[in-house]
């Protein structure tokens, strides 16, 4: 019995994750019906903020150490939020009705944040700021010209190179002639690994075998302040209640006045923001990496589409039983919860060989393909005149 209390507790414990990294993806994917491909690399700034904030709470002292998780946390949503949202106004808001383009590009832009994370130094951050400096200004004093609608189809691709050009060349010059303190990497491509405070190492011992880490309880804890924050923002307030509208029926919501484009941002960028608090969460259970948000993108795509698309309480369950059955399979629980009589043998040997954690997402996968042959449209399928049309 206890090893079935602790397999549901590490199972709960995994779905939170899950959840908490699905949670924005669920609410994008359902509203703007964008797959972002990037949302594991938002997901990753997230975490490297975290790493940041840690780094300056040991510059400040150990007192400041033992809270850093309370600043990181509402850093992490705001610097993925912008990037999510410069990400919107970009490159996505451009591709609304074509799925593969937009696809491709989050999976382009996934691409860049990496080598971005890998490469970045104060010479390629002198280059960005030289770039936004000259695209945008040029473009804001091009735009006081009353002949600014004619030209602005030659005006922004010139502006857009020689803003690139001279800002790729003060980046190597800066990077060649500056010295080891303007061209070393911030984090490189190596794991970084963030320290939890004091107050979250350990566990809560139950016995002699029930044992709940801290940090996952956290996590736990952190999950479902996520959830009541996100529902109260969809059902308690006007932008939530214009999310929903969009979310229900794009034609009709933009015939009636509400302005789905300013819709579209601000939900993408909270689904971002989520992403950057679920890459915080995670910084407590392991080393940050470039790398870090493919290892979760996937399951988090599997929690929205189980769950059924834009649906909460959807991706909630589908979260929870992902994470139960994941880690009852891997863990080899399953096989020693099974009697060891003869007659059931060929049982125990089939969940035994399913009792690594490469297997039984293997497994899961299998039964989520079969899920889905019952139900296309996941548990709790949406409802509106757009989904039956």
């Amino acid at each position: 019995m206890e090893g079935l209390i602790n397999g549901l507790f590490n199972g709960i414990s995994i779905g939170a994750v899950l959840l908490i990294v699905a949670l924005g993806l669920a609410i994008v994917f359902g509203l703007m019906g964008v797959i972002n491909l990037a949302h594991g690399e938002l997901m990753m700034l997230g975490a490297y903020t975290t790493y940041v904030v840690q780094n300056g709470a040991k510059a400040i002292g150990s007192g400041a150490l033992e809270f850093y998780i309370f600043a990181a946390l509402p850093l992490s949503f705001l610097v993925a939020a912008l990037v999510g949202l410069a990400l919107e106004r970009g490159v996505i808001r451009h591709l609304y009705g074509r799925p593969l383009e937009t696809l491709l590009a989050t999976w382009g832009v996934s691409l860049i944040l990496r080598q971005f994370v890998r490469s970045v130094n104060w010479a390629m951050i002198a280059g960005l700021i030289v770039f936004c400096v000259l695209f945008f200004g040029g473009r804001w004093v091009l735009q006081q010209q009353s002949n600014w609608e004619r030209m602005r189809r030659v005006a922004n691709p010139v502006i857009l190179m020689l803003s690139s050009a001279i800002a790729l060349i003060t980046g190597l010059l800066l990077n060649q002639n500056g010295g080891a303190a303007l061209s070393k990497a911030w984090f490189s491509a190596r794991n970084v690994d963030v320290t939890a405070p004091s107050w979250l190492r350990g566990g809560l011992s139950i016995g002699t075998t029930l044992q709940f880490p801290y940090a996952r309880l956290f996590i736990i804890a952190l999950t479902v302040i996520c959830l009541i924050g996100v529902y109260w923002f969809l059902n308690g307030t006007a932008w939530g209640l214009r999310i929903r509208s969009v979310t229900q029926n794009r034609t009709m919501s933009a015939c009636l006045g509400i302005p789905t484009d300013r819709v579209d941002a601000l939900t993408f960028a909270l689904g971002s923001g989520l992403a950057g608090i679920a890459g915080c969460a995670v910084t407590l259970l392991g080393s940050v990496g470039p790398n870090l948000g493919g290892n979760y993108i996937v399951d988090a795509f599997m929690v929205v589409v189980v769950g059924g698309v834009g649906k909460l309480v959807g991706s909630i369950v589908a979260a929870l039983v992902i994470g139960i059955i994941t880690y009852l399979l891997g863990s080899g629980t399953l096989a020693l919860l099974l009697p060891p009589t003869e007659g059931l043998q060929p049982v125990v040997d089939f969940f035994t060989f399913f009792a690594t954690t490469s297997m039984a997402k293997v497994m899961v996968f299998a039964l989520i393909i079969a899920f889905l042959q019952w139900k296309p449209a996941g548990m709790f399928p949406q409802k509106g005149r757009t989904v039956e049309a």
